[in-house]
């Protein structure tokens, strides 16, 4: 999870983070004039300037405290929400009521979440028992309700503006690919099928959560399209590798993601993605741009820098 971002120029200054991978999120921060985002657990240190905002993202994190278990320790989403009041703690003590209230008001959240709880969840059912529980739609609405969970609580601690990312085509990255299910050149389209579900219910939340809170703003990020749209017209955008990582181990070289001392390829930015799980920076980049500047396509019903000016 992760939230961040706001330029000098405009209303919003200071940003918080929820994401499980941050670096998207990175660039939307600069594209706002925001410096480098402190990771929440570097906020105890002296020194440490938590005013522009914090980036509370913890790789292998997912909307469901189980998600991701096998991975080790990381801060579930519920964790990172108690993360944030802690900061919120710290920022009582530097600022009254009032300055409080517009300083929280004016930050932007943004929330990059929902992939682990897929890759490392329901499609691993020998760790995990949830695709035997629950239907494809049934889990998304599992999703959904533990996700508008913790959005709100997030709310009613005084933040009014979120960006509220989708999932992208899990069916296609190299992962997924060397299951060995799609055909030459094809993503897996179950998981692209269920991950829609995921982001349909996404989309509707957002109109929800509008329509009943009129003080805040609620934004769909589209990072779905947007990536289908890469994957669909590389060429378009400077790419000639689709489906193998640029780092990585074995077929598609997404069976063993970019072990460490691993030489990776020469060239990342002709490749889609870094590894086995993960985009490149080239990737990134647009999307963050798509996020940023972008029509109503991709990100639904205001942009981020549109968002700021609220």
């Amino acid at each position: 999870m992760e939230a961040k971002l706001s330029p000098s120029v405009v209303g919003s200054k200071h940003m918080v983070t929820w994401t499980v991978f941050g670096y998207e999120s990175m660039i939307l921060g600069e594209l706002l004039g925001l410096p480098y985002l402190p990771a929440f657990t570097s906020t105890f240190t002296k020194g440490t300037n938590i005013f522009n905002g914090v980036n509370y993202a913890s790789a292998g994190a997912g909307i469901l405290d189980e998600s991701g278990r096998q991975l080790g320790n990381r801060f579930t989403l519920s964790q990172q929400v108690q993360n944030f009041e802690t900061t919120l703690s710290q920022l009582k003590s530097q600022m009254d009521e009032e300055e409080l209230s517009q300083y929280l008001a004016k930050s932007l959240v943004v929330m990059i979440i929902g992939s682990n709880d897929y890759l490392n969840n329901y499609l691993l059912p020998l760790l995990y028992t949830t695709s035997s529980k629950y239907k494809p739609k049934d889990y998304a609405d599992l999703l959904i309700s533990h996700y508008t969970h913790q959005i709100l609580a997030l709310q009613r601690l005084g933040l009014r503006k979120f960006l509220l990312a989708g999932v992208g085509p899990l069916g296609c990255i190299p992962n997924q690919l060397v299951t060995g299910l799609p055909l030459s050149g094809k993503c897996v389209s179950f998981v692209n099928d269920i991950v829609g579900l995921f982001n349909k219910q996404l989309g509707s939340l957002v109109n929800q959560l509008n329509a009943n809170h009129s003080g805040a703003i609620f934004v769909y990020g589209n990072t779905y399209g947007v990536f289908t749209d890469i994957l669909n017209n590389p060429s378009n955008y400077g790419f000639r590798v689709t489906d193998r990582g640029c780092c990585g181990i074995g077929r598609n070289q997404g069976q063993i993601s970019c072990p460490p001392l691993f030489i990776p390829c020469l060239t990342r930015d002709q490749y889609v993605f870094w590894d086995a799980f993960h985009p490149t920076q080239a990737v990134n980049e647009i999307i963050a741009q798509r996020a940023y500047s972008g029509s109503p396509s991709d990100c639904y019903p205001i942009n981020v820098k549109q968002m700021a000016y609220v």
